[in-house]
């Protein structure tokens, strides 16, 4: 999956929401790596699949980690297993469309649930343990979070909340050598996008936004990842990085005709 090759052999990893899309493309690129993940999701037979590519060295959990109990068993199960964890990544997340008008109380719910109580629940459970490990915590948001984003005002209200526990952790924790960052991807290719993809008069709308003319796989978040849980990347913290293809680069014009 990657170019480099990153000294995980051992590390103890855990990704949440790895079952799919970007959150398996990062257990996949650790597992690659040599690591031991914990990989960590609501359904079985995903995170099997995701298990496959090491099942020696992957240890499948099936948890809500938008219940603080969920993580908090996450967090013991890998802990019972390996000892403690070196790098979490707090993947799972959810988008529901709709204007501020539209959006339900549940809806809020869900998403304010999973988005950010999840993050802030793994990670004062896996803190102690990144502490004792000097390891890392990486979030995965969006750069619906970095700006507003049409109809999605709990997504990227949440994400933005997200971004800002990040950087609050990076400057607390930094003393007890655990570094924190956040990814934020811009448009990615999942199973849960690939429709609206497929959609050319949508797709046409998206290129006209993104400088290298097309949207992102989930393996090229991974190598992000891969890289900013690496000692290559030992003095960089609280750092929200966008990996959107140069959609933030722009202030939104169209693009001129070629």
């Amino acid at each position: 999956m990657t170019w480099a090759r990153y000294p995980y052999d051992g590390t103890r990893v855990l990704v949440t929401g790895a079952g799919t899309g970007i959150g398996a493309a990062v257990a996949t690129a650790f597992l690659e790596q040599g690591a031991r993940v914990a990989i960590v999701g609501r359904t079985r037979a995903t995170l099997e699949a995701t298990a496959s590519a090491a099942p020696d060295r992957a240890l499948v959990h099936v948890a809500d980690v938008s219940q603080r109990a969920g993580v908090d068993g996450a967090v013991a199960a890998a802990v019972d297993a390996w000892g403690g964890i070196d790098v979490v990544v707090a993947n799972a997340g959810l988008s529901e469309h709709g204007g501020i008008a539209d959006i339900s109380d549940a809806s809020w719910e869900r998403m304010r649930t999973l988005n950010l109580d999840g993050t802030l629940f793994l990670a004062r459970s896996s803190m102690p343990h990144l502490r004792a490990a000097r390891g890392t915590f990486l979030a995965i948001t969006s750069i619906a979070g970095l700006g507003g984003d049409w109809s999605q005002p709990g997504y990227s209200a949440t994400k933005a909340a997200v971004n800002a526990l990040v950087q609050t952790m990076a400057i607390d924790e930094g003393r007890a050598g655990v570094r924190v960052n956040a990814i934020a991807p811009g448009f990615t290719r999942t199973a849960q996008t690939a429709e609206r993809l497929d959609d050319p008069a949508f797709h046409a709308r998206l290129v006209d936004r993104l400088a290298l003319d097309r949207a992102a796989e989930p393996a090229e978040i991974a190598q992000a990842a891969l890289f900013l849980a690496s000692p290559d990347a030992s003095y960089i913290t609280g750092v929200v990085l966008p990996v959107d293809g140069g959609t933030t680069a722009s202030i939104g014009t169209p693009r001129p005709p070629a």
